[in-house]
This record gives C-alpha cells, sequence and structure tokens, in this order.
C-alpha cells in the first residue's frame, strides 16, 4: 500500500516537473524558431485604447470671455439738478450708440455723460429715451457708431451654480498739466449664481454701488442682466429676458 501511494507520489511530481520544463523552457524554445514565428504562436491579443484628456482651463476661459466682452461696457456719471453724483455703468446693446442701463443712474431732470473704455473725453449728448421706473431700467441713446457690442444669453438655459462674472466701470482722477483728467478704467469680479426667478438672479459677489448698471456674463460672454447692488454689497441681476423685453430685442 505504502509503495503505491509513493509511486503515485513520484509520477506526480514527475509530471508537474514535465509539465514546468515544457511549459517555460521546451515550447517557448520552439516557437522561437524560425519554422513557427511565421504563425504568430503563443502571442498575446493586443488591445489599443484611445484615452483623450481634455482639461478645461477655466482662467484662460475667463481671460478671453473678459477681453470680448469689455469694448461693451461704459461708464455713466450723472449730475442731479440738487447736485448729486451718481456713478455707474452701462451696455452697449446696439453698436450706433444704444445703451441700457439702471434708471437710478440716469434720473429725470439730470445731466447725463457717457464714458467709452480707455476715454479721456466725456460724450455729452447722451439722451434718456425711456424709462421703467418699476424694473429699474433706462434705456440711452449716444451719436456714436461702430460700437462694440455682445449677445444676450438664452435665459431658460440658466443653471444654478452657473460660474458668472461683470465688469463695470470705475472712474480715476490723473493729475494733469493743468487740472485733473478723468479716465474710466474697467474692473472685473467673478462668482456664481446661487439662485434666480423671472424677476432677478442671485449671485455671491459683492461689489461697491459704484459698479450699480454693471453687466453680469457668463463664461462665454454672453449677457445674463444687469446689476443691482442692495446695502450689502449683494449683487443681484435684473435678467437679461427683462432687459429684452424692455428694449424691444
Amino acid at each position: 500500500m505504502t509503495r503505491n501511494i509513493l509511486k503515485v507520489i513520484i509520477i506526480f511530481l514527475i509530471g508537474a516537473v514535465g509539465g514546468i520544463f515544457a511549459n517555460q523552457i521546451f515550447w517557448p524554445y520552439f516557437v522561437e524558431r524560425p519554422l513557427f514565428l511565421e504563425y504568430n504562436l503563443e502571442q498575446n491579443p493586443i488591445y489599443i485604447t484611445e484615452t483623450k484628456k481634455i482639461t478645461i482651463q477655466e482662467n484662460i476661459a475667463l481671460q478671453n470671455a473678459i477681453e470680448k466682452v469689455e469694448n461693451s461696457v461704459i461708464g455713466i456719471r450723472t449730475k442731479t439738478k440738487k447736485g448729486k453724483d451718481i456713478q455707474g455703468s452701462g451696455l452697449i446693446v446696439a453698436s450706433d450708440g444704444l445703451i441700457v442701463t439702471l434708471a437710478e443712474i440716469a434720473p429725470e431732470d439730470s445731466s447725463l455723460s457717457i464714458w467709452l473704455k480707455g476715454s479721456k473725453q466725456e460724450i455729452s449728448d447722451a439722451k434718456v429715451l425711456k424709462r421703467d421706473i418699476k424694473n429699474n431700467l433706462a434705456f440711452i441713446k449716444i451719436e456714436k457708431a461702430h460700437l462694440k457690442t455682445v449677445d444676450f444669453a438664452d435665459f431658460e438655459k440658466i443653471k444654478l451654480g452657473q460660474r458668472v462674472f461683470l465688469v463695470g466701470i470705475i472712474f480715476q482722477q490723473e493729475k494733469g498739466k493743468k487740472s485733473p483728467i478723468t479716465t474710466v478704467t474697467n474692473i472685473v469680479n467673478q462668482g456664481i449664481i446661487k439662485y434666480f426667478n423671472q424677476d432677478l438672479i442671485y449671485t455671491n459677489i459683492f461689489e461697491k454701488t459704484t459698479l450699480a448698471g454693471s453687466p453680469l456674463f457668463d463664461i462665454e460672454g454672453r449677457v445674463l442682466g444687469i446689476n443691482l447692488i442692495d446695502k450689502q454689497g449683494k449683487i443681484q441681476t435684473i435678467p437679461c429676458s427683462k432687459i429684452r423685453e424692455f428694449i424691444g430685442f
């Protein structure tokens, strides 16, 4: 009985050693011979997977969008009869000098001047075509042609958490040889849409009241609306749907 078991073990060991030898030495040796090469024996299948990795550089996208829209933003200075000086921004909506801004920036019985980006000279012939006190919008005309405009966004496609930015105008005083010279400079801020409805878009952006009337854009440079600034400095935006209804296009 013991001899039979020992024979079985010896046979098993011999078979195992033979299998290892054939698999690791004998068979590889022969498949590498010229006779077998044409049959491509023992070649593992090759799987080709094409992987494309696209990295969106948001900072570059934002910079490109700013460059696209910055010349469509104008500065507004208003002097009321009581001597109050109001500063704000507006948006060029037609290349022949049509501008939309907040009614609070262009009140009745006030003198209005418009400043284009980089300009050191005001346009003083601005006329208010109409006001909507309820929705706080004003439509202005200046005698200027070939101005830069941008497209409006589709209000129905606005999303929560969407990345947005504003471009506004700040007024600066440069010391000239005889008297101070006023120049205008663009200022930018960015954030996201927290929530919105048909009347207002609410963002997480905070700004100074001098940027009232500045436009809000999506990351592709389309106009989402015109900005209001509350007492806490929060940016709230009159949506593009209301603006288009107001100006008629």
